[in-house]
């Protein structure tokens, strides 16, 4: 059965975001790479219950918290997804050496994510 294995906090300015969590939580927050505005959240240790997230870059005022979901097959659950009522926001894409991952809206218009595990997954441009 597909879980929640991930949450994107949107920040304004990371920085201030990364701190307030490190210091509310003592949340182990790290920038991955140097390419991108991406803070990787480590919220605790195995077997302590949770998962970690990440605080991403703030695409607009409105944008909340996304989570997302992990399945076995991005492509079955793209049509599932359209299928139930949702919406696709954006296309589906390849996280280099980490798998696939694609955006939708559900009919109440909340944001989700799902995201298929792939070590062979690469980032190709138009």
């Amino acid at each position: 059965m597909p879980r929640v294995i991930h949450f994107e906090i949107p920040a304004a300015n990371a920085e201030k975001v990364v701190k307030f969590y490190s210091d509310l939580f003592d949340w182990k927050i790290q920038k991955w790479g140097s390419e991108f505005d991406y803070w990787l959240v480590t919220t605790g240790e195995a077997p302590e219950m949770g998962i970690d997230g990440a605080i991403t870059p703030k695409q607009g005022p409105f944008q909340t918290t996304v989570n997302t979901i992990g399945v076995g097959n991005i492509d079955e659950y793209i049509e599932k997804a359209q299928a139930a009522g949702g919406k696709m926001v954006g296309e589906k894409t390849a996280i280099e050496g980490i798998g696939y991952v694609a955006y939708f809206t559900d009919p109440d218009g909340n944001m989700f994510g799902i995201h298929e595990p792939n070590t062979h997954a690469k980032y190709h441009e138009g």
